[in-house]
């Protein structure tokens, strides 16, 4: 048995305000408090959610995941993008080449996501979030297909690429050379074990795949702080966090 992935999180220096943007851009309904932590509920087959955790640390660098959002037609990608917009989304240039069809905007607080044109064939068969590309080697793509008993639906030219078997998005990895790692990620994993399983016995079979652990494993602890073999932060949480 393995891991369950549950939530995307960002860390957030206004958790209402971007999850509020986050319920506007995506249709999903929005669960919890400010205190505690506001989630958003996927409607779809995303299988996963997202969390807004407070945080007074503010962005600095391109992170090294984002969120590819499709289209079914020019008329549609437009739609998206001005919904966007029209929620404090803003435009940004990350390198992007005029001759490529989709667009490159960024949250109210920056976090960076693409709107892809339609016809993409690599995200043909996905939904609305069609894909959380992530900066990451071989080796991370590999450790992440493991830990989520995920298979492996692309693996070329040093670029790989996992999707659930119930379907959802795709989680690809663009291959070296990595961008710096200049602290923290703003955007993290949070996974909880198996029905059978704790937060520490779980931290233990990734650390055998390749993880590290961030602090030590404290016995009945309901948070495990990890890093995959990127040194990309992620947490395994007991079921009930």
């Amino acid at each position: 048995m393995s891991a369950r992935l549950v939530a995307l999180c960002f860390d957030a220096n206004d958790p209402p305000a971007l999850a509020r943007f986050w319920a506007g851009v995506l249709g999903w309904e929005t669960t919890g408090s400010p205190g505690d932590g506001l989630a958003l509920v996927p409607d779809d087959d995303t299988g996963f959610g997202l969390r807004f955790l407070p945080s007074t640390a503010k962005k600095t660098g391109e992170n090294r995941m984002h969120f590819d959002l499709t289209s079914t037609s020019p008329d549609d990608q437009r739609r998206t993008v001005e919904r966007a917009l029209t929620l404090g989304g803003r435009h940004i240039d990350v390198g992007q080449r005029p001759e490529e069809g989709h667009v490159v905007l960024a949250d109210p607080e920056g976090n960076e996501f693409c709107v892809i044109e339609p016809g993409n064939a690599f995200l043909a068969e996905c939904g609305f979030v069609g894909a959380l590309a992530c900066d990451g080697s071989p080796e991370v793509g590999y450790f992440w297909s493991r830990a989520l008993d995920w298979p492996l639906v692309w693996d070329q030219d040093r670029e790989t690429a996992i999707r659930s078997p119930h379907g959802g998005p795709k989680i690809t990895w663009g291959g070296p050379p990595l961008m710096p790692k200049t602290g923290r990620n703003r955007l993290h994993f949070d996974l909880v074990p198996p029905a059978d399983g704790d937060p520490r016995s779980e931290a233990e079979r990734l650390v055998c795949l390749g993880a590290t652990l961030l602090e030590p494993v404290r016995p009945g602890a309901g948070r495990v702080a990890m890093a995959d073999p990127d040194g990309n932060e992620f947490c395994v949480l007991s079921a009930g966090e």
